[in-house]
């Protein structure tokens, strides 16, 4: 029987420090009280806190590897590897100007999984972020970024390379399948915004506006297609945790808006919003072949609900 979530990511941070030298060790790892650098989100190519895949040797690098795997289910984890992939074809789409190159992640572990009670862990890079805490033996995701450049890659209009295709067609279904009401409460702007409007921001405060349309005010089908499009963004965790996040979700309190043309090929922009939930998804730049996905949960990103839990009863 598999241990649980809480004992695999422990079991699998603790096997990654284990395989640092000093240095390197000292590299990866921050007091968990650092809120500064815990409480981060950066999907851009920049410096970033931890230690870069590309220094490990092959143990440190498949250690880094199992331990990403224990946050997302099977299907997340090829789209994070496919995201990672795409710096070399971005690259050299960029004539090699740039050095992109897919060792260029990080990780950082705060605080320490072996004896803490509180503690938490981040593997980032260029269009991947994906954050984990966990305090008590209980884990809170997100935020956690998928983001792909180029979006698409195609021979002959058929596609080659779409780590995030179904985000896009699964929305589209669901924008077709509104009525023309519905449809124009939906769609928030002609134009889209030029990233998702989070952005990278350590905390969201409060909802966007505007909100869109209701869930409440959909058909049958409009209503499946948006669960489904929930569904797809909790089910980039393992099933316990998504089963856990779908549970907590208040569906009726959903709100789906789109930003942009409705046309394929063209820039777009949508989001999901709930009761601490916020879905974003932008195609904006490089003439709509640039994608960003974000998973947030505005009031409990970065653990902040199990740790509001623990301070009530573990006072510091």
């Amino acid at each position: 029987m598999e241990d649980p979530l809480p004992e695999q990511m422990r079991a699998a941070s603790t096997t990654l420090l284990a395989a640092l030298d000093p240095a390197t060790r000292d590299s990866a790892v921050h007091p968990f009280d650092d809120e500064a650098t815990r409480r981060w989100l950066e999907y851009r190519p920049r410096p970033r806190p931890g230690v870069c895949l590309a220094e490990l040797d092959v143990a440190g690098r498949k250690a880094a590897h199992r331990l990403l795997a224990t946050a997302l289910s099977p299907s997340a984890y090829a789209q994070a590897m496919a995201i990672i992939a795409l710096e070399e074809v971005l690259d050299r789409a960029e004539g090699w100007h740039r050095g992109r190159h897919s060792g260029d992640y990080w990780v950082a572990v705060f605080g320490d999984p072996a004896r803490d009670d509180r503690w938490a862990w981040r593997l980032e890079g260029h269009h991947l972020s994906v954050n984990m805490t966990v305090v008590d033996d209980q884990v809170s995701p997100a935020p956690i970024f998928f983001g792909a450049n180029p979006a698409a890659v195609r021979y002959a209009g058929r596609p080659v390379s779409r780590p995030l295709g179904v985000e896009e067609d699964l929305a589209r279904a669901l924008l077709d399948a509104l009525g023309p009401a519905e449809r124009a409460a939906a769609i928030i702007a002609d134009e889209a915004p030029g990233d998702i409007i989070s952005a990278t921001r350590g905390r969201v405060d409060g909802p966007l506006e505007p909100l869109g349309v209701p869930a409440d005010r959909l058909g049958p089908t409009g209503r499946a297609l948006l669960d489904q499009v929930v569904a797809l963004y909790l089910d980039r965790l393992p099933p316990e945790l998504a089963i856990r996040e779908a549970t907590r979700l208040d569906a009726g309190q959903l709100h789906f808006a789109w930003a942009g043309p409705t046309h394929p090929g063209q820039r777009h922009y949508y989001r999901v919003q709930g009761d601490d939930l916020l879905i974003e998804y932008d195609n904006t730049t490089a003439d709509g072949n640039h994608a960003h996905t974000v998973l947030r949960r505005p009031a409990s990103d970065f653990g902040s609900d199990i740790l509001a839990t623990h301070h009530q009863t573990h006072p510091h």
